[in-house]
This record gives C-alpha cells, structure tokens and sequence, in this order.
C-alpha cells in the first residue's frame, strides 16, 4: 500500500489548506534519505524544491490558483534538463553539465503546481533495458534487490514503488518505460508519438523518443500526461491534443474487441509462467464481457532487428555532438584539438555508448546504407501497415510486457544479444508510433509481471479509459 493518495486528491488538499506542500516535499526527501540503499536517486533538488513549496503554500494562503498538481512532488529521470542540479543521463560525458533552460515537459508540469524532488538513475543516455549501464551505480529492484529494475528509466520506476515521490517521469525509445514498469509492478504510459514535447530531454532516438510518466495507477498517469500533452513551438515533432485525457472515462469492457497478439505469446522466449498469468489476465476479461481474437502481424519477429539498426543510426548522429569542447567532459591531458575529441569521448562515453556509436555509424556508412539502414526503414513501414490492418479488425491489441520477470543484477551484462532481447516485445509499438500502456497483472514468485495494452495512433484517452477498466478487472 502506498503512502501516497491519488494525485488529484493531493492536490486538491493543498488547495484547500489541508495539506502543506512543504509537508509533502519533505516527506518525499526523507523517503529517498531512507530507501538510498536502492540507488534510484542521482540526485535531490533539497533547496529549489523547498522553496517552491513555501511559494506554494504562501499562494494557497493568498487565496491565489495554484494548479492542478499543486504541491504533489515529482521525480524527473535524468535526461531531462532541470533547473538547480546537474543533468548528466548518467553518464560521465556530461558530468558537471548544469542546463541552461528547463525541459517543456518539467515547465508543464511546475505550472501546475507539481515539484520536481530528484532526478532518477537510468542506462547512461538511456541505452539499455535494466539500468546496469549507467556510469554511476546500478538501481536495485524494490521487490528483490538482487535484481534489476528494467531500463532505461530503471530509477524512475523504482523511485515510485519505493513512495519516494507519487509520480516519476521517463522516456521510452524502445520500452524504457514499459519494461521498468512490468519489472517493478509500476504503471507506464507511452503516448502516441509527438504528444509530449521532448524539447529539453537528452535526445537517443529522436524518431521513436516518447515521454511519459510512471506511477502507482492508470488515473494518476492519466492526469499527468493531460498536464504534459499537446503542441510546443521548440519540438516541430509535436501534433496537436484532440481531446480531455482527464478525468477518464468509464468505458465498459462489454463489447471491446481485444487482439491477442500470437507472435508475442506463442514467442518461444516467453516464460511459461509469465505467459500463464496474461493468459488467465485475458480470461478475466472475457469474464467481463470483452471479446478476444488471435491476430497476427507477420513482421513483429523483424521488429527488433530493424530497431537495433535504425536506433543506433540515430545514437550515432545524436551523440557527435558530445565531443569535449563546448560542455561535459573535456580530457585536460589533451594537446591537440584531435586529441581532445578521441580522448574525451574515450574516457566520456561507456561500452553501451561506444557500441551503439559504432553499430549505428556502421549502417548508415557508405556500402552499408542500402543493406541495413534503408531496408530496416522499409520493413518499419511494413510493421506500420500491419498495425494499421489489424486495428481495422479490433479496437485494441494486448500481450505481455516483457518475455520475463526481473534477472538478477549482472546476469546478462556480458551479452549484449541477450540484453537486447529484453525489449522484444516493446520495440514495434515504438517503430509505429502508437501509444501503449503496462499494468500491473501479478506476479510470480513475488516478482510482477506487466500487462501490455496497445491502441491506434491518437486514441490515447480510449487506451487510457480502457486501462483503467482492465486494471480494475485482472487485480
């Protein structure tokens, strides 16, 4: 059970006087003193986030409007740029890296009265499925500290279930919301492409990069990305809001056409156990009067390949410009401005880093383009129609998470193959560009399991409605 109250129910008690912001942000601070051990936390924002409190409660007391996330901590993951500490994506590149404006989604959100806390640990420049490649420390499962919490955003989903802060936010290139969120018993939402600004986060894959939050339950995450969402004049990549994403509403599973997506739970890589527990999710919701068709997308089994080749493309040109000489880390020892870059960026950047470098200027180098980079767009399109189909057949499409619970920390570190495999069943929602959402659907042997639901392109307040109603049905 959570310390936490829903999050409009927070707010609406500090607008009201019941409730301190002050009280709240230093019950979020202590929370994170006390759960250090997990490592979640790069760092806090003590002073800056005490401060907006006492602005806060002065407002409140000034009969003034305070927002609708009045006083209700947050905690950003840290590739976001936020005022008053370091922003270093976990990784030494950037170590010392103070930015000089805030991140769109962070500037939302403090309009509405919300209070950045701390920023959250991930895979350093958020490669990575279980936080392992951060260059600091590697965050530990809240269920089994021997374990991993998922990754990219590993910090923000454990920081969550930890209670340090009602909500957290992460972004998600390929899972790295989903798979922490299925991992650690969390919810993850990931918007339909372009909903959430990205102006201001440290950019990996910019054409499959999407913010979203992580929290306790569909309702809560719901009010923050109808915080978040909507155009910004800094991102040309945003499309405009249709619609309300909150309050949701009540849609009844009667008559809600589920596609079970069978190249995900026919994957031989599927636990036995895990595919059990979707499998009785799935029951629960015939139960409850949703019809349920197998369907089929012949491609997903590419899906994974064509991202591993299309996303470190995109590392590759994104991290060219980390080279030393106007921000982060800059080697002192070197001589020549040649130097300079091979040694900052050599003792800058990670192995997961150099190898998605290397991997991604690899394919799209002359000879290569044509082989790999252009054919893996080709077969992304193909993905794209075969999601387009099967939504003319079904409103919504489910399967798990992850083909797994939580490994044990460094189980799969010296296997990268491996490691990549984590992400198989997230990777195609990303290349297509549709919203997506993890629920919690129990555990084995004390370890949760995620359930994942997916919708068509702009339907993320249906996706969210019907979230809600499944949450409610397989708990």
């Amino acid at each position: 059970m959570s310390v936490w109250q829903p999050i409009a129910d927070i707010a609406a008690k500090v607008q009201a006087g019941e409730l301190s912001a002050r009280q709240l942000v230093e019950q979020s601070l202590a929370k994170i003193a006390e759960q250090a051990d997990y490592q979640a936390i790069i760092v806090t924002l003590d002073e800056m986030a005490l401060a907006r409190a006492d602005k806060i409660d002065q407002a409140v007391k000034n009969g003034e409007n305070v927002g609708r996330l009045a006083g209700v901590p947050f905690i950003a993951k840290d590739n976001f740029l936020v005022f008053g500490a370091e922003t270093t994506a976990a990784s030494n590149i950037l170590k010392g890296f103070t930015a000089p404006y805030q991140a769109t989604a962070v500037n939302r959100l403090e309009m509405e009265g919300a209070i950045c806390v701390a920023k959250a640990n991930l895979d350093a420049f958020a490669h990575g499925s279980s936080t392992e490649n951060s260059d600091f420390f590697t965050t530990k499962n809240p269920h089994d500290p021997t374990r991993v919490p998922g990754g990219s955003s590993g910090g923000s989903a454990a920081a969550v279930m930890l209670d340090m802060a009602p909500f957290a936010l992460g972004t998600d290139t390929g899972g790295s919301i989903r798979l922490p969120a299925s991992f650690t018993g969390s919810v993850g939402f990931k918007p339909t492409y372009g909903l959430v600004s990205r102006s201001g986060v440290v950019a990996m894959a910019s054409s499959t990069d999407v913010i979203g939050p992580l929290t306790r339950t569909v309702d809560d995450a719901a009010l923050v990305f109808d915080v978040m969402a909507g155009r910004d004049e800094l991102d040309s990549t945003t499309i405009d809001r249709e619609e309300a994403y909150f309050p949701l509403n009540d849609t009844p599973l009667k008559g809600v056409k589920f596609g079970r997506i069978t190249e995900y739970m026919d994957s031989e890589g599927l636990d036995s156990d895990v595919k059990a527990l979707i499998e009785n999710a799935i029951e629960k919701l015939k139960a409850a009067g949703a019809e349920i068709v197998d369907v089929s997308l012949p491609s997903l089994p590419l899906a994974l390949a064509v991202y591993y080749i299309i996303c470190p493309a995109e590392v590759s040109s994104n991290l060219s410009r980390y080279d030393g000489q106007r921000y982060g880390y800059s080697d002192p020892s070197a001589t020549t401005l040649d130097d300079s870059y091979k040694m900052s960026r050599a003792h800058g950047f990670g192995k997961e880093a150099k190898r998605r470098i290397m991997i991604g200027t690899h394919v799209l180098s002359s000879g290569y383009y044509d082989a790999y980079y252009k054919k893996a767009q080709t077969v992304r399109t193909k993905i794209i129609n075969e999601f387009n189909d099967v939504f003319n057949k079904v409103d919504f499409l489910l399967g798990p998470t992850a083909p797994e619970v939580a490994f044990k920390i460094g189980a799969n570190v010296n296997d990268p193959l491996k490691m990549y495999l984590t992400d198989i069943m997230t990777v195609a929602v990303n290349l297509a560009g549709i919203p997506a959402i993890s629920i919690p659907a129990g555990s084995v042997d004390n370890l949760p399991v995620g359930l994942q639901l997916m919708a068509p392109q702009k339907h993320d307040a249906a996706l969210l409605a019907l979230a809600r109603k499944t949450e409610e049905t397989v708990a």
